[in-house]
């Protein structure tokens, strides 16, 4: 009896959520710079860089994905890195056209590229008041948590971004089409971001307190019939008052007698 043999693929464990979130709080633990200057027609510009970064993202991850089988899975977390490396500095970018590059920090850059993905790790650290978002100051604890969040999420989403791996060029174009859309929701998020207002939240608590100085507490106004009072009483002791100086003037002018001699 011949016995036929199947070829069935490796499997492959996905790209672990620790090793994603080391790399997520190594990638924006330093915000890159921008080479951008202030733009007059700041939302033109903020689109024009996003075209530009979506498509070099696109093109990125469609080569990154190209190698099949096994090969591809080793590429999930270099492809993760050069993917945020290319939306960050888009981010910082739109930031510098607005003129908000000082406003860009770790947590701008973390909600910027990821809110899209875990909109449910920031609910503490981002809080929304009319048009204005006041961001929380992150300690390393928080950041971690965050990122871990992101992280899960983030590899769920490598299981089947991997399994495309294993077939080439058609996998390569949905990965490529994915980081395309993927960079059109974070600068979308940074024109969001950086055309309203950006506050942290101890900057906002400083604003509001020059802004409002301490005042004296108001005077409380006296009512018709004290002040009616307060005349009668001024006028009694005055009229008393003089009385008393009067007989001490009469007194004092008064030559005082002699003893009588003994």
């Amino acid at each position: 009896m011949v016995k036929h043999s199947e070829q069935v693929p490796a499997v492959i464990a996905p790209v672990e959520h620790n090793r994603v979130t080391q790399a997520i709080l190594d990638f924006v633990s330093k915000v890159p710079d921008s080479k951008i200057g202030s733009s007059k027609d700041p939302a033109t510009e903020a689109r024009r860089l996003a075209q530009r970064a979506a498509q070099r993202a696109a093109l990125t991850a469609g080569s990154l994905a190209l190698p099949p089988g096994p090969l591809g899975w080793l590429t999930l977390l270099p492809e993760l890195i050069a993917i945020w490396k290319i939306q960050g500095q888009m981010v910082s970018d739109i930031a510098a056209a607005y003129g908000r590059n000082h406003s860009l920090g770790r947590e701008q850059m973390l909600w910027c590229l990821f809110r899209h993905t875990a909109a449910q790790a920031f609910r503490d650290l981002v809080v929304q008041m009319g048009d204005r978002l006041v961001f929380r100051r992150m300690s390393y604890g928080v950041a971690q948590r965050v990122a871990k969040q992101i992280g899960v999420k983030l590899t769920q989403r490598t299981v089947s971004e991997g399994l495309s791996r294993w077939l080439p060029v058609i996998g390569a174009l949905g990965v490529g089409a994915y980081a395309y859309y993927d960079t059109g929701q974070v600068a979308s998020t940074a024109i969001a971001l950086f055309s309203g207002d950006v506050v942290m939240e101890n900057e906002e608590e400083a604003a509001a307190a020059t802004a409002e100085p301490a005042k004296a507490a108001p005077r409380k106004k006296t009512s018709p019939v004290r002040r009616a009072m307060d005349k009668l009483v001024d006028k009694a002791t005055t009229g008393a008052a003089r009385k008393v100086a009067s007989a001490a003037r009469k007194a004092a002018s008064r030559n005082p007698r002699k003893p009588k001699a003994d």
